[in-house]
């Protein structure tokens, strides 16, 4: 049965897993990859014109910060992903699971559908998040092998620019994407991450 006040449990069950990994991660993450907390990069048409510059009051959307999906079978929603992404998540609590994900160490959560809105689970729903891949037909081709089926071809969106999407087994939208301006910004960066789970 869908929660009768889904916001306030998802806020509660999110909110409090916030704060178990806030001092891990402004204290740790930040300083082990190099990465000023106070620093952020704007979107421009070349890489040369990415410099450093601090926050302005008028900067609202400073970045993709966490994707979250829904999966009625948690545990296995977080045995597919851990598959796919061949790790286990870093953070976990009853009703929800995290990974960090790629380059930027994005984070990619799973929450038990039980805190989802009436009516969102009907329909595989909500914006499309693209992931960076370097071979858009391969990512394709596995996460197809791996029980997925297809929401949308392979389309080219402009020179660098191919896209793809597929509904994985838990009813979410996974998008993949090969995008020149990611691997652009990702040159730029002085500091390369961590390898994630090696």
């Amino acid at each position: 049965m869908i929660h009768d006040n889904w916001l306030g449990a998802l806020a509660r069950l999110v909110g409090n897993a916030i704060a178990e990994k806030t001092s891990f991660v402004q204290s740790d993450l930040f300083t082990a990859y190099g990465f000023p907390p106070t620093m952020s990069y704007p979107v421009g048409s070349s890489v040369s014109d990415m410099t450093p510059y601090s926050p302005k009051e008028h900067d609202m959307l400073r970045g993709f910060a966490t994707v979250n999906y829904w999966a009625a079978d948690l545990s296995g929603a977080k045995s597919w992903y851990a598959e796919l992404l061949g790790f286990e998540p870093y953070f976990e609590r009853p009703g929800y699971c995290e990974f960090r994900v790629g380059d930027y160490e994005h984070e990619l959560g799973l929450i038990d559908a039980r805190y989802a809105p009436d009516g969102w689970l009907d329909r595989p729903a909500g914006a499309i998040i693209y992931w960076h891949v370097d071979d858009v037909q391969a990512a394709l081709d596995r996460l197809l092998a791996m029980g997925a089926t297809l929401h949308e071809g392979i389309r080219e969106r402009g020179p660098g620019f191919v896209t793809a999407s597929v509904i994985e087994p838990f009813g979410n939208v996974l998008g993949i994407m090969y995008n020149r301006h990611y691997l652009e910004i990702l040159a730029s960066k002085s500091t390369p991450r961590a390898t994630q789970g090696g």
